[in-house]
């Protein structure tokens, strides 16, 4: 069976009320998460075998982590223990937050402390078959780049599938290297890339040639998104699977091209949303989980997108959604719309 391979950051999210009511209660949810774990933890749930791979310091904080990924049939064999912090971040509850944005606390993490050579890439991918990572690690600083490097070479040499969720987050990009001076050498090992329109342009150099989605149509959207993608398959001819998300107001779709054939999802109604974290997560482990079972273009990019749907209205990073629950929300979405 194809074992897959995420490597990442884990984080603690600390969830906040609002208005001072963290501080009246004297409480504040924790939820376990990171991109590429939240990743792992929806495929380890849809019965795909799972690797996963941090830095994590040795104490009983981190052993009481493992055991509960361990729980959720997440390997974590090969977790490196070292340095002695877990990086953190602040995020408020509610789905809707206009005036307050995430607080990232990752400075000297144990994973932010790793250096090229630390890790025995060929060792620990011995077996696996897909390496999945995202623009996150990279963004830290340039020892993490280098070991991102490090163990793309390494799966590239092996045969492993590469793939890359083109994840953006500007805060952390702080270490004197833009996007584009590390991001390119990167995404050239990958054969799978997932993002949207404007993080491949900000990280990768690709014209999105519009702005933004206000106001445009879906063949807007879509036209945008081909586009964009062909610059791409330009920019990486190794690469042969592209993905685009769109979280629109109200409604949520994906746009695939695989080898020669474009799909675009169903299009899904959003309403009432409860949680946007790892939604993207969710729909990257949807792109996976498709391609592994070797799914057509529109079954692929129909599953992730419902999957990523489903996330909106669960409460914290990751998913917790069964395969049924999935294609449930992709069948009675059909039935809303009258196709079934």
């Amino acid at each position: 069976m194809n074992t897959v391979f995420c490597f990442g950051e884990l984080l603690l999210r600390l969830s906040p009320q609002l208005n001072g009511e963290w501080i009246k209660q004297k409480s504040m949810p924790v939820y376990i998460g990171g991109a590429e774990l939240n990743v792992a933890t929806a495929l380890a749930a849809w019965n795909i075998p799972v690797s996963y791979v941090t830095a994590l310091p040795g104490n009983y904080l981190s052993k009481e982590i493992c055991t509960s990924l361990n729980e959720k049939k997440i390997n974590t064999d090969n977790i490196i223990f070292s340095g002695n912090r877990i990086g953190t971040y602040y995020l408020p509850q509610g789905a809707d937050l206009k005036n307050a944005t995430v607080i990232y606390d990752r400075a000297f993490s144990s994973f932010s402390e790793l250096k090229p050579g630390q890790i025995d890439w060929e060792k620990i991918l011995e077996g696996k078959t897909w390496f999945h990572f995202s623009a996150i690690s990279p963004a830290l600083n340039a020892n993490v780049a280098a070991v991102c490097k490090e163990g793309l070479e390494a799966a590239k040499k092996m045969e492993l599938t590469i793939s890359v969720d083109l994840n953006y987050r500007e805060k952390l990009w702080q270490h004197g290297k833009s996007p584009k001076d590390i991001m390119p050498e990167l995404i050239k090992y990958c054969d799978v890339i997932m993002g949207n329109l404007w993080s491949a342009e900000t990280l990768l150099w690709i014209n999105a040639t519009i702005n933004d989605s206000a106001g445009k149509s879906h063949e807007e959207l879509i036209d945008a998104a081909g586009k964009s993608m062909l610059q791409l398959h330009q920019q990486y001819p190794t690469a042969s699977t592209f993905a685009y998300t769109f979280r629109l107001q109200h409604e949520y779709f994906g746009v695939l091209q695989h080898g020669k054939e474009m799909a675009v999802s169903e299009n899904f109604m959003i309403e009432n949303v409860i949680d946007k974290a790892g939604s993207g997560d969710c729909f990257m482990a949807g792109l996976i989980y498709g391609l592994l079972h070797k799914y057509s273009p529109q079954q692929i990019v129909n599953f992730a997108a419902a999957a990523a749907t489903g996330k909106l209205y669960e409460t914290g990073d990751s998913t917790q959604q069964t395969e049924d629950d999935v294609r449930n929300r992709l069948l009675m979405n059909k039935v809303i719309k009258g196709e079934e």
